[in-house]
């Protein structure tokens, strides 16, 4: 069995520049509170992280950005210190509600809108609900989810698969068996440790309400778009593999990318070409206006 993932030597660094560059804060909100990381000045780049993740993921990505943008990077509801949503199989709406209530409270009017897997959806869901906020959409390694009535059979599968995984390992466990599917056979052994490091930092009760998002509802169901988008993903992502997101980008009217050397969690494993995408997409959502 691997180490216990907090004993890492490996994350020590990383751990501390955390701290140091993208620190935590809580908004209080109706219901609760909503936790996220912030850093440096600039156009606003609000981060929605994966169903096996955090905020703490976007910490090299967020470095490099910094010094020309606002970084936000939020814990979803239910992770990290962000209170649950109340209905327990939430759909996508329901979290971009919540969103919304974020950017009110960071009095933050336009962004550029980053979703990476399973935030891919609340992202679409968002820029569909409310357009006038987001000025560009940028979807990493997007999850489709299940909730089409023709995905209704792989929807049984991954809904029992993850609550039994769940049940009988745990966070811990899940951290430690699924993490290297995470990631490309190049990955470096602190890239892995980094996503074992955010894995196992998931609260049981969000990761249930994240694993009915992801079961019952679709992204494509929150289309048309009216901002411009585009879709990336990592060459050798295992998770969502570039045969299942090129589908997805040719309907959003997307353009689309591959990472190099990168799987699902680019983010982690390719920080500085994933924060190159994302200057690009801040740049090309300033044309043309005035901030």
């Amino acid at each position: 069995m691997l180490p216990s993932v907090d004993h890492l030597p490996l994350t020590a660094d990383l751990e501390a520049r955390l701290v140091a560059d993208f620190p935590q804060r809580t908004l209080k909100i109706d219901g609760g509170r909503q936790a996220l990381r912030e850093c440096g000045s600039g156009p606003a780049i609000v981060l929605l992280h994966g169903i096996g993740s955090g905020a703490a993921s976007w910490l090299q990505v967020a470095q490099q950005l910094a010094p020309g943008a606002r970084v936000i990077a939020w814990d979803a509801p239910g992770y990290g210190d962000s209170t649950p949503l109340e209905d327990s199989s939430p759909k996508a709406a329901a979290y971009a509600q919540r969103l919304l209530q974020l950017l009110d409270g960071l009095h933050i009017e336009h962004c550029v809108l980053v979703g990476h897997s399973l935030g891919a959806l609340t992202a679409v869901a968002f820029a569909r609900l409310y357009a006038n906020r987001v000025s560009r959409l940028v979807l990493i390694s997007p999850a489709r989810g299940y909730g089409d009535p023709s995905r209704s059979q792989q929807r049984q599968e991954v809904r029992t698969k993850r609550l039994r995984s769940l049940e009988q390992v745990g966070i811990q466990g899940n951290a430690e068996q699924r993490s290297a599917h995470m990631v490309s056979a190049k990955a470096s052994p602190q890239a892995l440790a980094w996503v074992r490091w955010n894995m196992a930092r998931l609260n049981p009760d969000g990761y249930r309400q994240a694993i009915e998002l992801l079961c019952g509802d679709d992204l494509l169901r929150h289309t048309p778009l009216s901002m411009p988008c585009e879709v990336h993903c990592g060459q050798d992502d295992g998770i969502t593999p570039p045969e299942g997101c090129l589908p997805l980008a040719k309907a959003l009217g997307a353009s689309f990318s591959l990472i190099p050397d990168a799987g699902h969690a680019s983010p982690i494993e390719q920080p500085l070409v994933v924060a190159g995408r994302l200057a690009f997409a801040i740049k090309e959502s300033l044309t043309g206006r005035t901030l």
